[in-house]
């Protein structure tokens, strides 16, 4: 069984590796926990770093960890194949359609691990067949129950539901979990709990030592009582053990377990592989219901949100309405001024203007909700529509080196070169005052080499920089691909924290700030 709730055709998380990290949390095992790095892109501490997503993530999560790491790796492992995004985009919707439903399906899923993992402590010191067999159909009673309810949701929820996702969910568990088959199951699970005795044969091997052992299934008697009780009882040779003869018991007990040795671990098969579903589809569902948590949050904060519209890469498709940084929102609890921008066939756009006046909150907006599309989530924005990408770097300025192991500009050109090696045509790169650490003229120079280079061959850049020689070097140019944005600045030094399109300024207006800090 296979939940298919993040892609048509294979699972979130194939080796589990999400699952297998919550559950060593909750284990005795104190062996190194399961990487996620293999999971994640190779700059991802950097994303975080600069775009400000742990803020993001933690609003999805709400404290619980399974849902912060889950939620990570769905952002951060953005997606560039448009049905797929399409496809989490529709049951995404239907989850904000019927919110309590699927909250209601990820805390079934929820309650069937917990109860597996409670169980498991009963069996820690014991793993003969008789324990593994006990354990297993412990479990498979357990799972068959959830199971059944699950069947139910289906039943009563299928025709509400319109995403391809669930529906494929629902058409699997109706088709694979009905009542003929739950009871049967039941019915099985029942006789395999062996309350009516062992019934095995076995062949002699050499040195007269047993082999062959096969369990074979309790002859039924269909009887009425009284038949029963007048008919003869059948011949046949009874040994009964003395209640002391501990060496006779064991010797049984050893006779048992090598009748019911592979049907024990076959059950045991079966209940990892339904333990597995409900690992997968509590994965899957955990990032609809991160998002879920998210909508909720940005809708009590009166923001609002809307489902972007992808397009293939190379389209240079980059426009959007009311745009606005959701991790500044977040993080300040307050409504955050938005923006508007149409740069379709663009893929240079260069930001200049005042001190503070909202240029690198506007960057960040842009990458967040590049990340967020990408993902298959809802974006921060009233409109929103770009081209995928198949990779997303950003390149902001850090602090001063206190090792002094090597100076400012050679650690920006060590982490520029490290992202060049790792881009296709295909990619968006973001900078934020890159090689500002040297002069105006050698870092503009760099600048506007390593620009160069990227946008001939295809890479979306959005720069935000005060090197005017820089900037007003592309504006000379009228490139068509080319888009200037400025941070708006009133005549009385007010920021309106927007960005507008407008020629680069030689100035970046430092003095309002003086001013505000040492008033006349």
């Amino acid at each position: 069984m296979k939940a298919f709730l993040m892609f048509r055709d294979r699972d979130f998380d194939p080796q589990q590796i999400l699952a297998q990290r919550e559950s060593r949390v909750h284990s005795w095992d104190t062996n190194e926990k399961l990487s996620l790095q293999q999971m994640l892109p190779w700059n991802e501490k950097a994303l975080a770093q600069d775009l400000g997503l742990d803020i993001l993530i933690n609003s999805m999560s709400r404290g619980d960890s399974f849902l912060f790491e889950t939620a990570k790796v769905a952002v951060l492992c953005n997606v560039i194949d448009i049905d797929t995004i399409l496809y989490r985009q529709q049951i995404l919707q239907d989850c904000i359609k019927h919110e309590t439903i699927a909250r209601d399906l990820y805390q079934l899923t929820v309650e069937a691990i917990e109860k597996e993992r409670s169980d498991k402590w009963w069996g820690f010191f014991s793993r003969s067949p008789s324990s593994i067999l006990y354990q297993s159909v412990s479990k498979l009673t357990l799972f068959a129950e959830m199971l059944r309810k699950l069947r139910n949701i289906a039943d009563q929820q299928a025709e509400v539901f319109e995403s391809e996702g669930f529906n494929k969910l629902f058409g699997m568990l109706r088709r694979e979990l009905n009542e003929e088959y739950l009871t049967k199951i039941g019915k099985h699970l029942k006789q395999l709990k062996l309350n009516d005795g062992v019934l095995m044969s076995a062949e002699l091997g050499k040195g007269n030592k047993g082999t062959s052992y096969i369990l074979h299934k309790m002859p039924e008697d269909d009887r009425n009582w009284l038949t029963r009780l007048l008919s003869k009882k059948q011949l046949g040779y009874t040994y009964q053990l003395h209640p002391r003869d501990e060496a006779g018991a064991r010797a049984l007990a050893e006779l048992k377990d090598q009748s019911i040795n592979l049907v024990a671990n076959a059950l045991a098969q079966s209940t990892d592989h339904i333990l597995s579903f409900f690992q997968a589809l509590r994965t899957e569902l955990a990032f609809y219901i991160g998002c879920l948590n998210l909508h909720e949050t940005l809708l009590r904060m009166q923001e609002y949100v809307c489902f972007p519209i992808p397009t293939a890469c190379g389209t240079k498709r980059l426009s959007f309405s009311g745009l606005y940084d959701v991790s500044l929102a977040l993080s300040k609890g307050i409504k955050i001024v938005s923006n508007d921008l149409d740069a379709d066939g663009k893929n240079l756009i260069v930001i200049t203007g005042a001190n503070t006046g909202g240029k690198s909150t506007f960057l960040r907006s842009l990458g967040l909700a590049q990340l967020m599309m990408q993902s298959g989530m809802f974006v921060p924005a009233e409109t929103f529509a770009a081209e995928v990408c198949n990779g997303i770097a950003t390149h902001f300025k850090r602090e001063e080196d206190t090792t002094m192991e090597s100076g400012k500009l050679d650690e920006e050109l060590n982490r520029m070169s490290e992202i060049v090696d790792r881009l296709t045509s295909k990619s968006m790169v973001l900078c934020n005052e890159s090689f500002a650490a040297t002069n105006e003229r050698e870092g503009s120079e760099i600048a506007k080499q390593i620009t160069n280079a990227l946008v001939e061959k295809g890479i979306k850049v959005v720069y935000v920089t005060h090197q005017f020689e820089f900037a007003h070097g592309f504006y000379k140019k009228r490139m068509k691909n080319v888009v200037f944005l400025r941070a708006e600045r009133l005549e009385d030094g007010t920021r309106t924290f927007r960005v507008i399109e407008g020629e680069p300024l030689q100035t970046s207006y430092g003095q309002d700030l003086y001013n505000m800090i040492f008033p006349t």
